[in-house]
């Protein structure tokens, strides 16, 4: 294999992950989705390394290769408006737990010595 074809076939493997990651999401399935985002980002770092060193050969080349990265976007895209909701509420959850946390924690030392 070329460390062409190796770079196309990494993206194109992150953009089939992304996709699984959309139909996660669209799901809620969130612990698949968690798992599903490490393993991408396992395939990012390794494209990082190996891309930034390539040649490209040619149009066609580049045209695949724009096409895998505008697909990926796009999910990324799609995944965000399912997932930001659901992070919204996380953030407001655990600042609802924080703040009474901080109460309780108030009251007993007030009250405490």
């Amino acid at each position: 294999m070329t460390p062409h074809q190796h770079i196309l076939d990494t993206y194109t493997s992150i953009a089939v992950k992304s996709g699984e990651m959309l139909d996660a999401a669209k799901s809620s399935d969130w612990v698949r989705l968690i798992a599903l985002e490490q393993e991408c980002r396992a395939l990012a770092e390794t494209l990082r390394r190996v891309d930034k060193e390539a040649t490209y050969p040619d149009a066609a080349y580049l045209q695949r290769k724009a096409e895998l990265i505008q697909k990926i976007l796009a999910d990324d895209a799609e995944i965000r408006k399912f997932t930001e909701p659901w992070m919204n509420q996380l953030a407001a959850y655990l600042g609802n737990a924080r703040q009474q946390y901080r109460l309780r924690r108030a009251y007993e030392t007030d009250h405490g010595s």
